[in-house]
């Protein structure tokens, strides 16, 4: 399985986002990290949960939901985390 399909699946499973995109951006940062510390991956993620939450708990709780994927196969981690009401078309 991909490592993007399989933190997707991990999202969805943990936060159930209605819209959720992520991105493997490693090839962007080639010969940036150190062989065997993972990827750079981008989160663009619209989360009922998020509701009334500041940022950084938002943050806090995509990093739980990744937290095995963070000690092994996540570098960099770039996180956008929107409440629905933020987003017109969060559907």
């Amino acid at each position: 399985m991909m490592r993007t399909e399989k933190l997707r699946q991990k999202l969805e499973a943990e936060l159930k986002p209605t819209r959720l995109e992520v991105a493997d951006d490693s090839a962007k940062h080639a010969g940036h990290a150190k062989p065997g510390n993972g990827g750079h991956f981008r989160v663009f993620i619209v989360c009922p949960a998020f509701s009334g939450k500041p940022l950084i708990a938002r943050h806090r709780m995509v990093y739980e939901a990744l937290s095995e994927q963070m000690r092994s196969e996540i570098h960099a981690l770039s996180i956008v985390a929107r409440a629905p009401e933020e987003v017109p078309d969060a559907g």
